[in-house]
C-alpha cells in the first residue's frame, strides 16, 4: 500500500458525545441552534476527511532534507491564514514510510491543535504536518477556502473545545465531533470571493498604517539621537551613582509578606522605557506593621526606578503621585537624583538612547535571563550638562514626544478600526447575513 492510499489513523478514541455550543458557525455535537436561512448544521467528517500528522524519529537523520514540505508550528504562525508555498523543515520518503506522518494533497486546511491552538493554513502544493495539526481535505461539497475562513473566524473562540492543566490541546474526541454550519456550495464559494476581496484590502491598509505608525516612532527615536550626539561635546559625565542623593535597591519581599492593602508594592513591571504602567488591577500591597519589620525603603513621587531585569535591562520610569505609600522590588534600583546636578526627565529620555543601552548590554550577566547589578548601573556613565541646557531639551524633547504620540495614537486607532472591521465582516459571513 503506498502512502497516498494508507488508512487514515487519528488517535482511535471515538467522537465524544458531549456538546459544545456554536460560537459562530463550529461546534461539538449537534447544536441546538437554528441554521440561518439557507444554511444547515453538518458533521465536518461528513464534508471533509479527517487526517492526523506525525513527526519522523529525530534520531534517524536520513529521514530529514529530502524534498517533502513538512508543516511545523513555527510555519504555521510565520503563514496563519493563509496559502503555504514551502516549510522551514522537509522530509522524505523514507521519513514518510518509517512514521505516521502522510502526504496530503493540495488545498488540505490545517488547524493548529496543541499549545499554540488556532494557526490556520491552506496547503499550496501536497505536504506532511506535525502531530500538532488537524487536518481537513474537503469533499466537493465544501470549499476548502470557506472552510479555513470557518476557522479563522472563531479566532480565540476555539479555545472552548481545547482541554488541559498545562498546555492546551483540542484532543480527537472533539475533533471528531466537529459540526459546521454551511450553505451550498456556490454560496460557500460567493462568501469566499467577497472576504477575499475584502480582507485582502483591510490587510494591506493594515499593513500602511503600521508602516506609519514605526515611523512616527522613528522620527521620534531618530531625533532622540541627534540630541545626545550632536550636544555632548563639551558636556561633562558622571557616573549615576555620583549624581544621586540615593542609589539603592529596591526590598525583598515574600509573597508570604503581600496583604490586601496597605503600603504599595512597586514591581519592574511596572517599569516601562520611559513611562511609569500604574496596572492598579495589579496591585500588590504589604501591610505597615510588615513595612515596619522589613525596615523597607519608601520610594516618593519624582524618584527613578531603573528595571534590572528585561525587556530590555535598564528601562527606567519616573515614579508619578499615585497618592499611595509606595516600596518597590528588589529587581529594581531606586535612583533619587541631585537636582543640581542632573534632572529625572533629562535622564529618563537619556536612558532611552542607544549609547546608554549600549553601555547597559556590555554589563549585563546571566545564564538563564539577563540581569545588571546595582553596581554596574552606577558605573554607567551619563552626560550631566548644565542644568539650563536639561531643561531646555528636555521642554524640546517633550514637544516632539507629545506630537510622535498623538500621531502614533491616529495610526493606532485606524488599526483598531481595521480589527473591528475584519471581525465584523467575518462575523457577518458566518452567521448568514453577508
Amino acid at each position: 500500500m503506498t502512502t497516498a492510499t494508507r488508512v487514515t489513523e487519528t488517535g482511535g478514541r471515538n467522537a465524544t458525545t458531549r456538546h459544545i455550543p456554536p460560537r459562530r458557525a463550529l461546534a461539538v455535537g449537534m447544536p441546538s441552534v437554528p441554521a440561518p436561512k439557507g444554511w444547515r448544521w453538518s458533521p465536518l467528517t461528513e464534508l471533509a476527511r479527517l487526517e492526523s500528522g506525525h513527526t519522523p524519529s529525530r534520531r534517524h537523520p536520513e529521514y530529514w532534507g529530502g524534498t517533502i514540505p513538512w508543516i511545523g508550528i513555527q510555519d504555521a504562525k510565520a503563514h496563519n491564514g493563509q496559502r503555504i508555498e514551502d516549510t522551514q523543515e522537509h522530509t522524505n520518503t523514507l521519513g514518510i514510510e518509517n512514521s505516521s506522518a502522510r502526504v496530503l494533497p493540495e488545498n488540505t486546511v490545517c488547524l493548529s491543535r496543541t499549545a499554540s491552538v488556532g494557526y490556520v493554513i491552506v496547503m499550496g502544493r501536497p505536504m506532511a504536518t506535525s502531530q500538532d495539526f488537524v487536518n481537513w481535505v474537503c469533499s466537493k461539497a465544501l470549499d476548502f477556502n470557506f472552510l479555513k475562513y470557518l476557522f479563522i473566524t472563531e479566532g480565540d473562540g476555539l479555545l472552548r473545545f481545547a482541554s488541559g492543566a498545562v498546555h492546551q490541546t483540542i484532543y480527537f474526541p472533539e475533533v471528531k465531533a466537529f459540526h459546521v454550519c454551511h450553505p451550498s456550495l456556490a454560496e460557500q464559494q460567493r462568501i469566499v470571493a467577497i472576504l477575499d476581496e475584502a480582507l485582502e484590502g483591510i490587510a494591506t491598509a493594515k499593513v500602511n498604517a503600521e508602516k506609519c505608525l514605526q515611523a512616527a516612532r522613528a522620527l521620534f527615536a531618530s531625533h532622540l539621537e541627534s540630541t545626545f550626539v550632536r550636544q555632548r561635546r563639551g558636556w561633562q559625565r558622571s557616573g549615576v551613582a555620583e549624581t544621586c542623593d540615593v542609589f539603592a535597591d529596591g526590598d525583598w519581599v515574600e509573597s508570604k509578606d503581600q496583604s490586601p492593602s496597605g503600603v504599595r508594592l512597586i514591581q519592574t513591571g511596572n517599569v516601562g522605557e520611559g513611562v511609569f504602567k500604574n496596572r492598579p488591577e495589579k496591585a500588590r500591597y504589604i501591610s505597615e506593621a510588615t513595612f515596619s519589620r522589613l525596615r523597607c525603603t519608601e520610594i516618593f513621587a519624582g524618584d527613578v526606578l531603573i528595571s534590572r531585569l528585561p525587556d530590555p535591562v535598564g528601562r527606567s520610569c519616573v515614579l508619578p503621585d499615585t497618592g499611595e505609600r509606595m516600596i518597590t522590588a528588589v529587581d529594581c534600583t531606586i535612583v533619587r537624583f541631585d537636582r543640581k546636578k542632573l534632572t529625572p526627565a533629562f535622564f529618563i529620555y537619556y536612558s532611552q538612547s542607544r549609547e546608554y543601552l549600549r553601555a547597559v548590554r556590555a554589563l549585563t550577566t546571566g545564564t538563564t535571563r539577563d540581569r545588571i547589578s546595582r553596581s554596574s548601573l552606577g558605573q554607567i556613565e551619563v552626560p550631566t550638562p548644565p542644568l539650563s541646557d536639561q531643561e531646555r531639551i528636555v521642554a524640546e524633547l517633550d514637544v516632539l514626544s507629545t506630537e510622535t504620540q498623538e500621531l502614533a495614537s491616529i495610526y493606532q486607532r485606524k488599526i483598531d478600526v481595521l480589527d473591528v472591521l475584519k471581525e465584523s465582516l467575518l462575523h457577518e459571513a458566518f452567521t448568514g447575513k453577508l
